[in-house]
């Protein structure tokens, strides 16, 4: 059972190298889309390598009241009968409490022809605009009324020539799930071509759906009738991957990550490559020994380099947080560029609080110089990709830190006080009940 309990915190004490062995847990941004896509087969579907996770859970409550059956049959695999799916109303308290929510979107237009969404939650790191998935959906065939509630009502989906207006992930996978069971074929072009957008699309291959340009932005969906009941296979987080590559760095560690698809790694292996952070990958595992370099590479002529993120292939957004905890301890400045969402940096004072020498140029900018000396304190997590920067930052300190709001970190990433213990971390899970 994925813990809620909002009185909990961590207390970490820092300044320890961390060595030994982990795998990443199953891509959540994978297991998410896979979960709503089960409501449209005629049969029971089962998804491996789910993450048991606080996001996970809320949407499998999500799909539990529409109807849907669904059974643990083992650790970390799942097993969901959509066979009595009712078309009634999401809950609004459960919507408020997951992003995830909006994902039901497609799937249940395209089944019952009418779904009320109430406004989805998430993360609080800027404007995260829904616009992308109605556009997308309209040019299907559905009509769109935006009141208290979002509300979605097509008698048949059509197919289009469709192009989004931005490479969005969710919007992307809620086309998708809609068109696989769209009159005709739809053409869906400036998709999101992210790994867990090739998992969900591979996943409803395995279903029966005809899908082609799988790893592009260009998908063609040659709609069908129905989708059978199969087992769909979410990969590794590729997050978490450069998350325990950052860890080893920051602490001075050895750590050797193992279950990883190497093609994922290409352009964050250049970001930590650029910060003197040299990880080898060999075959499906990857090891950052010690001592690691630690010094920022300047572009030539020696100008300050910059870290950007964007739509995959480029580096993630959700690994610019890592990036930046990590470029706090390298000799040199770098300048971290968040395009992706206007709020994202705001945590950085509470990595200033620890030390760290950073300067938030605005909303989107920062410049990081190092190495700085860490030192404990309190500190909060605002979201969970921030929380887990946190983590890093409060392992890599001198002395003890308690963090907070971790609630938002266990959203994100399965027992990860456990598994960093398995580590060496000094990391207490404590009630203050």
């Amino acid at each position: 059972m994925v813990r809620h309990i909002m009185s909990e915190f961590f207390r970490v004490v820092g300044g320890k190298p961390l060595r030994g062995t982990i795998r990443p847990a199953g891509n959540k941004n994978a297991a998410l889309p896979m979960i709503a896509a089960t409501l449209l087969a005629d049969g029971p579907c089962e998804i491996v390598n789910v993450p048991r996770i606080a996001d996970v859970e809320l949407l499998l409550q999500l799909v539990a009241e529409l109807g849907a059956a669904i059974e643990w049959t083992g650790k970390n695999t799942l097993r969901i009968d959509p066979s009595q799916l009712q078309p009634t109303s999401l809950s609004t308290e459960l919507a408020a409490r997951i992003r995830a929510s909006i994902l039901l979107a497609g799937p249940l237009l395209a089944r019952f022809g009418r779904v009320v969404l109430p406004p989805p939650g998430g993360d609080v790191i800027g404007r995260r605009r829904l616009d992308t998935h109605f556009l997308a959906l309209e040019m299907l065939g559905a009509e769109v009324t935006v009141g208290a509630d979002y509300t979605l009502e097509a008698s048949q989906l059509v197919g289009a020539d469709i192009f989004l207006d931005e490479p969005s992930v969710t919007a992307t996978e809620n086309a998708l799930m809609a068109a696989v069971l769209a009159q005709g074929t739809t053409t869906l072009q400036n998709a999101a071509s992210e790994p867990h957008v090739q998992d969900l699309a591979r996943g409803l291959v395995g279903m029966g759906a005809e899908i082609e340009g799988i790893g592009t932005n260009r998908l063609t969906i040659h709609g069908t009738r129905s989708l059978r009941g199969a087992t769909l296979h979410v990969g590794p987080d590729h997050i978490e991957v450069g998350s325990f590559i950052g860890l080893a760095a920051v602490t001075g560690g050895e750590i050797t990550i193992e279950g990883i698809r190497p093609e994922e790694l290409r352009s964050i292996l250049i970001v930590f490559n650029r910060l003197g952070v040299h990880p080898v990958v060999e075959n499906d595992r990857v090891f950052l020994g010690s001592p690691q370099e630690m010094r920022i590479r300047p572009d030539l002529g020696g100008h300050i380099p910059k870290i950007e993120d964007g739509p995959w292939p480029a580096f993630p957004a959700d690994l610019m947080s890592i990036a930046i905890v990590v470029a706090s301890q390298c000799e040199g400045q770098v300048l971290a560029f968040e395009k992706m969402f206007e709020s994202r940096l705001y945590w950085v004072d509470m990595l200033i609080g620890l030390g760290a020498r950073i300067v938030l140029c605005d909303p989107h900018r920062a410049v990081i110089a190092g190495p700085a000396r860490l030192r404990g304190t309190e500190v909060r997590s605002p979201d969970i990709r921030a929380g887990m920067a946190m983590l890093l930052a409060t392992l890599a300190a001198e002395g003890e830190s308690q963090i907070y709001n971790i609630s938002q970190i266990d959203r994100g990433y399965e027992r990860i006080d456990e598994r960093l213990r398995s580590l060496g971390a000094q990391i207490e899970r404590v009630d203050d009940t």
